[in-house]
């Protein structure tokens, strides 16, 4: 099932939902870059991994079974409570988080010269995701490697390359999401794609080595096989849980129409 609106869809930004489309989309986007890049260039997939201490948990007892069960890591609490030590607490451990993006490489030498990004809500608030993106952003700058940055999430601060100023003066109307791509050269050259939430994803050029043509590739195709291969309908629930961050009145109304034309909110306007 296709996604009911013409680009984006602010119910695919939920925190539950978000990460598995980051996935997906990147999924696609990949396949879409295998099938357009010129001989002599490769695109791949690579992630980052790192540790945010605010982001702990307990472990789950009822994965590990009971103390007194004999079985696995169980064993040996229940054990050295027998021989009558005691208990002197948990200590909480952080999972690693991974993230995944994508690279573009020269064929015969492997030599990097393009990063691409799906921004995370991690890389857009406060913390160690955020300080390990904007780390890789340095990393692409101090290499020389282009950068390319898709941005489908409303909330949370302004990551992307581009100065936020710069890329307000480009869109005086506004707008919700955008893309960026920094060519690295001498003087590093900034490009933009800004667009609102009612337009189709746009076409973005990702680029190669400076003497070869940027390769174009349209978002919204990448978008629409996301979300319909990866079964985003039965998750998003529209009319049930709302889109996060709210959406504002005007954004609600044009929602809202548009579900209910499509037969997927019933009930009047709210």
């Amino acid at each position: 099932m296709p996604s009911p609106f013409p680009g984006m869809d602010p119910w695919l930004e939920r925190p539950f939902v978000y990460p598995g489309f980051h996935d997906g989309f990147l999924i696609y986007l990949r396949a879409a870059l295998a099938s357009a890049l010129p001989p002599g260039f490769a695109v791949t997939g690579q992630s980052r991994v790192y540790v945010d201490e605010t982001q702990l948990r307990v472990p789950d007892l009822g994965v590990l079974g009971p103390a007194d069960g004999g079985g696995g890591t169980a064993v040996a609490p229940a054990a050295l409570s027998r021989v009558g030590m005691l208990a002197a607490g948990v200590e909480r451990t952080p999972d690693p988080i991974t993230e995944a993006y994508l690279e573009i490489l020269t064929a015969e030498d492997e030599r990097l010269v393009t990063v691409i990004e799906l921004l995370s809500p991690s890389n857009k608030a406060s913390g160690a995701g955020r300080e390990a993106y904007l780390e890789k952003q340095e990393e692409c700058r101090v290499g020389g490697v282009n950068l390319v940055e898709i941005d489908l999430l409303r909330g949370g601060r302004h990551t992307t390359a581009v100065a936020e100023r710069r890329l307000r003066a480009l869109a005086p109307g506004g707008f919700d999401y955008h893309a960026c791509v920094v060519l690295a050269a001498t003087s590093r050259q900034y490009f933009v794609a800004p667009f609102a939430l009612a337009a189709r994803l746009p076409t973005i050029g990702v680029p190669l080595t400076l003497d070869r043509e940027p390769v174009a590739v349209e978002l919204q195709p990448v978008f629409d096989r996301c979300y319909d291969e990866g079964g985003f309908a039965r998750l998003v629930k529209y009319g049930r849980r709302d889109p996060e961050p709210p959406l504002t009145a005007e954004q609600k109304a044009w929602a809202d129409a548009i579900l209910r034309e499509k037969g997927l909110l019933t009930g009047g306007p709210s």
